[in-house]
């Protein structure tokens, strides 16, 4: 085995965080966020526990900004599943999210309550596009 497929297969599973950053997202269409600061605060607070990526478009531009946060193995293994977050245009909501991802994320913590209020269900179309 090589030593990058050793370090791999060490390496312990990540929940994936998606940050939608296309038409509606991430731009001036939300005003009043610093969408930047966003993705630099997931980027630098779960860098080392997570997957953060930006994508173009999630489709759910209703709910500008939209992060879906994606189970690790381990977390979908325990009956975690992906969870769909919009309206998170707040730099707490953004704190809570991180929290929770570092905690262990879908399937191996509990989500603080109030990203309840962030989390909804998108068409079956777009959730395929990105859970598979």
């Amino acid at each position: 085995m090589s030593r990058r497929k050793a370090t791999v297969a060490q390496a312990a599973p990540r929940c994936t965080v998606t940050v939608c950053r296309g038409c509606c997202c991430g731009t001036a269409k939300v005003p009043g966020v610093d969408h930047a600061a966003q993705l630099a605060t997931l980027k630098g607070e779960l860098g080392a526990v997570a997957q953060v990526r930006a994508v173009n478009c999630l489709d759910a531009c209703e709910q500008a900004n939209v992060i879906v946060v994606q189970p690790s193995s381990t977390g979908r293994a325990a009956g975690g599943r992906p969870v769909w977050l919009g309206l998170v245009n707040d730099p707490d909501a953004t704190a809570d999210i991180a929290a929770w991802v570092r905690d262990g994320g879908p399937g191996l913590a509990e989500p603080p309550d109030i990203l309840d209020l962030y989390e909804f269900s998108p068409s079956r179309r777009v959730r395929r596009a990105v859970e598979d």
